[in-house]
């Protein structure tokens, strides 16, 4: 293939425009908050199956506590429905046995009543518990959205510098020959992102490998306009007066 010298050496002016893009892209993918980011989202995660657990736990002890409610609130039922009675009855019979029943409604209703304090507590406990989870989720969302607000900044710059890059890219690309331009993006997606590379005192600056021999001697006998490709990393090798040649 032929091309003009200044042609190729514009290949350098484009390597050096995707190492940068292939530099900010890496910088995206990786910046500094990712990683405590990632830590924050498996604590939370882990927070809220302890969350699930206490939750289950209070409402277990809510449902106990509304259940004993309900079973003092029909023992005071009849503890006044049998007073009521004993107060309009004249039996003797009667008052008897409304008395064995009222203090025997009387002992129920005061275990119910300790047991109602117990579930309290309970109750009481379980709600302290999912306060301070919810409490740590808070400080988990907290810290997270920090590091958000940091990374959208950091990744704001990187992404500008990108599109500056890119804008760039564009310029050189549209004054480089196509097939030149093919070949590069051919030699860059093989040569892991490097498609053209310095020729300087002899050494490639794509695989650092020295020019000797057979394959020195090829380089100073073609002509300034063909395009060569590096012996060893078949990278393009862009000659200047830095070649050493």
């Amino acid at each position: 293939m032929k091309a003009s010298p200044a042609d190729q050496q514009e290949l350098l002016r484009l390597q050096t425009l995707d190492t940068r893009l292939q530099q900010l892209t890496h910088r995206l993918g990786s910046l500094p908050q990712a990683a405590p980011l990632g830590e924050l989202a498996q604590r939370d995660t882990a927070v809220r199956g302890t969350r699930a657990e206490a939750v289950g736990g209070l409402e277990d002890a809510r449902t106990e506590l509304k259940r004993l409610e309900s079973d003092v609130a029909v023992v005071e039922a009849r503890i006044a429905r049998d007073g009521d009675r004993l107060q309009h009855t004249s039996s003797v019979k009667d008052v008897a046995a409304l008395e064995a029943e009222l203090s025997s409604l009387a002992r129920r209703l005061s275990d119910l009543e300790d047991q109602e304090l117990v579930v309290m507590e309970r109750v009481e406990t379980a709600e302290a518990a999912v306060a301070g989870i919810d409490g740590e989720r808070a400080s988990i969302a907290a810290t997270a959205a920090s590091l958000e607000a940091e990374r959208d900044e950091a990744a704001a710059g990187f992404s500008a510098e990108r599109d500056a890059a890119e804008r760039d890219r564009a310029v050189v690309t549209g004054g480089i020959p196509a097939d030149l331009l093919a070949l590069y993006e051919q030699r860059r997606v093989r040569g892991g992102g490097v498609g053209a590379a310095l020729l300087r005192q002899r050494t490639c600056g794509g695989c650092t490998i020295t020019l000797t021999g057979s394959d020195l001697e090829k380089v100073r006998r073609a002509a300034s306009d063909d395009v060569l490709l590096c012996p060893e990393c078949d990278r393009i090798l862009v000659r200047t007066d830095e070649s050493g040649l």
